[in-house]
């Protein structure tokens, strides 16, 4: 255990702690950090040449800290300087050594995203939560969502990401990329994503988003007539799959104000199940502010996605265990 500084003395006085302080506690808890340590360490350099190297976990405490509060590399590193929550996490004692600088951070995130660790991440905490019994089987939601780019060429290049797209929702125009997942009907965890230019349709990652064991999958009316798709069709196990497709609200029939709406009651019992997909997003977006590119190219992005949905579902779990304990207690 490491020597209580005057600023931890200081700090542990206080009466509240912050909500920033609750999450990284949490996070603390429920990453299996020598597992992922684990997987790094083939990866890393030894430190035999060159200048020394710091150590695999506190390199990867600082890009998580990176990845959860959407900054910068040299805006994390000042980040961790002025908080304490940050150096807290990182386990930093300013009397014995300094935060890594931002370029030493570029290359530990390059190494990552080279070996694609990130998805080694993401099927680690998969294979963990089938083995707990965690996951269910036999169903899954599917959805996509849009995450803006740059759309600006006043830039080096003076040119657009051009593995990014645009495509029109509604009446207006986005551009950037899209994220599919692929999340289980029991639970809400996600166990597919893929990545692909914002005008992929929807209904053409589908295939690559079911399990080898799903009976069922449930989706929004952008999946209208997935089940007479070639990559669907074609399939001796997808096309056996029940497609429970939520429809468009005008396409339903009318009835009289006596009757029992019947269609539209089955309809909202499919959203219900169908409308879990969004948690995860919500969490990705909007707890992780990734609403928008960081970095160009499809595949970058694809390993942060990678890393915030391992992350996102390890915090799920431990919302959900906290939650059960509470309605025990």
């Amino acid at each position: 255990m490491s020597q209580m500084t005057f600023s931890d003395f200081e700090y542990s006085n206080r009466k509240k702690k912050t909500k920033r302080e609750e999450f990284l506690d949490v996070m603390e808890e429920v990453i299996p950090w020598d597992e992922w340590v684990g997987i790094i360490k083939p990866y890393y350099p030894s430190g035999k040449r060159g200048r020394p190297t710091k150590g695999i976990e506190k390199m990867l405490r600082m890009y998580l800290l990176q990845s959860w509060f959407s900054l910068s590399d040299e805006g994390i590193e000042d980040a961790i300087y002025d908080s304490y929550a940050f150096r807290k996490f990182m386990s930093i004692d300013f009397n014995k050594e300094q935060v890594p600088d931002a370029t030493t951070l570029l290359k530990f995130r390059h190494l990552l995203e080279k070996n694609h660790i990130g998805e080694l991440f993401f099927d680690a905490i998969k294979k963990c939560f089938d083995k707990a019994g965690v996951m269910m089987k036999g169903g899954t939601i599917v959805d996509a969502t849009l995450i803006s780019a740059p759309s600006s060429t006043k830039n080096q290049k003076k040119a657009r990401d051009p593995e990014m797209h645009q495509t029109k929702k509604g009446n207006q125009w986005y551009f950037g990329m899209k994220c599919h997942a692929g999340v289980d009907a029991g639970t809400g965890y996600v166990h597919t994503i893929t990545a692909t230019p914002a005008n992929v349709h929807d209904i053409a990652e589908t295939h690559n988003l079911l399990r080898e064991d799903d009976e069922v999958m449930y989706g929004d009316s952008g999946y209208l007539g997935v089940e007479k798709r070639e990559e669907i069709a074609g399939d001796e196990h997808l096309s056996k799959i029940e497609y429970r497709i939520t429809r468009r609200p005008s396409s339903l029939p009318k009835v009289s104000d006596n009757a029992i709406d019947w269609e539209r009651y089955i309809d909202y019992r499919k959203s219900s199940v169908r409308s879990k997909v969004e948690h995860i997003f919500h969490i990705i977006k909007n707890r992780f502010g990734f609403k928008k590119v960081r970095y160009r190219g499809i595949d970058k992005n694809f390993h942060k996605l990678n890393v915030l949905c391992a992350c996102a579902n390890l915090l799920m779990y431990a919302e959900a265990k906290k939650h059960s304990v509470q309605a025990v207690g």
